[in-house]
């Protein structure tokens, strides 16, 4: 069994290795917010596939009454609430449940090609940072295309 003595030396290793480094920032405290592979609605995550890549980061704030406006996102979007609370509507949502509540200290993993619109419904202002991971040359953020109505005659 001479491959169980290579996994066990590979497995100490790491072990072993990861305590040193841990040594390195022993006054850092990491809080870990979330680990998932969907979205808030359960879209399932992706990458976009690029070979220009390019992160935008951002504060949004949305004042009490006020809206995004319907849009989607065709790249990777991920936020955490700074302040507030901010309510997400998924447009034609399949799930079931087609709003979402956010506060402070949530994480938003939004979904992508989804049209969907978040309001604050609250008394103080909504403000998030917001991660955009895209490519360069590519909207981070397409409002919706609103038809226009022909004018009676």
């Amino acid at each position: 069994m001479p491959w169980v003595r290579g996994v066990v030396l590979v497995f100490l290793s790491a072990i072993f290795s990861c305590v040193g480094w841990a040594e390195e920032y022993k006054s850092v405290e990491v809080q870990r917010l979330v680990t998932s592979t969907k979205a808030s609605n359960g879209q399932l995550l992706r990458y976009l596939q690029t070979g220009q890549p390019e992160v935008t980061a951002v504060i949004v704030r949305v004042p009490p009454g006020g809206s995004t406006g319907w849009h989607e996102h065709p790249v990777p979007v991920y936020a955490y609430m700074l302040e507030g609370e901010l309510h997400v509507e998924i447009k034609g949502s399949r799930t079931g449940k087609g709003t979402y509540v956010f506060k402070k200290g949530d994480v938003i993993l939004e979904v992508m090609d989804t049209l969907h619109n978040g309001y604050n419904v609250g008394s103080e202002p909504a403000s998030l940072v917001v991660f955009y991971t895209g490519a360069v040359g590519v909207p981070n953020v397409v409002k919706e295309r609103v038809e226009a109505v022909p004018a009676k005659p």
